[in-house]
């Protein structure tokens, strides 16, 4: 059985050695690299199934590594580990193509189960776009129209609406942090604006219900996770 490859960028030796051999006693194949630079070269010479980055590098930065990474592949699965806590790096983070992102420190359970998780989503189809329509099962979706149409019928989206809708579709079969979806849409997550999204989603889940393919589903404590079956 092929084991599942995965290109490990982390500078702090010890903690790279534990989490590696951590990783292989799982079943994984680790080809681990210390430095930035490198990177992209290990990338193209292993041809890794996912990716897990640290963000704070000497040199370059993970963020930098995962826009060169996608400069030449699309879909492989990355998955950003950091010290940060600012939302503002985990945006960023999402918004190079990332998949994932664990702020250190972390278990090693949890980082399993996230390279196991973003391994499936990396395998599902991606949405298909045509002319600017996002195909979503019965639905398709113009995010600068602010169009939804399913059939014959056709609903006008308020503004907020469509950001919201293609904010998830953007990380369709992700998680999104409920935060990061108040400071990207809201500009903060006080507690008017989070009750606000709250009406927000259950309006799209409204307007999605006759495709059952489409869940919007709550990630208790974390966000939101918009499943496109």
């Amino acid at each position: 059985m092929k084991k599942t490859k995965i290109l490990y960028v982390e500078d702090e030796v010890f903690l790279g050695k534990i989490v590696k051999e951590s990783l292989e006693t799982r079943g994984f194949d680790v080809i681990m690299e210390t430095d930035g630079h490198l990177a992209l070269q290990r990338f193209s010479e292993t041809e890794p199934d996912c990716c897990v980055l640290d963000i704070m590098l000497p040199g370059t930065d993970g963020f930098a590594i995962a826009d060169s990474i996608r400069a030449v592949n699309k879909t492989v699965p990355i998955l950003f580990l950091s010290a940060r806590t600012q939302t503002e790096d985990v945006v960023k983070g999402f918004a190079v193509g990332g998949h994932d992102y664990i702020r250190k420190p972390f278990s090693l359970e949890e980082l399993i189960v996230r390279i196991h998780h973003i391994l499936r989503i990396g395998s599902a189809a991606e949405t298909p776009v045509t002319d600017g329509w996002l195909e979503m099962g019965l639905f398709r979706f113009h995010d600068t129209r602010q169009v939804l149409q399913s059939g014959s019928e056709e609903r006008k989206l308020t503004y907020r609406e469509a950001a919201l809708l293609k904010l998830l579709c953007e990380h369709r079969n992700r998680i999104i942090d409920r935060r990061d979806i108040l400071n990207l849409l809201w500009g903060n997550d006080s507690f008017f604006n989070s009750r606000n999204l709250d009406v927000y989603i259950t309006r799209l889940r409204s307007y999605l219900r006759p495709d059952p393919r489409l869940q919007i589903t709550t990630i208790k404590g974390i966000g939101y996770r918009f499943t496109v079956g």
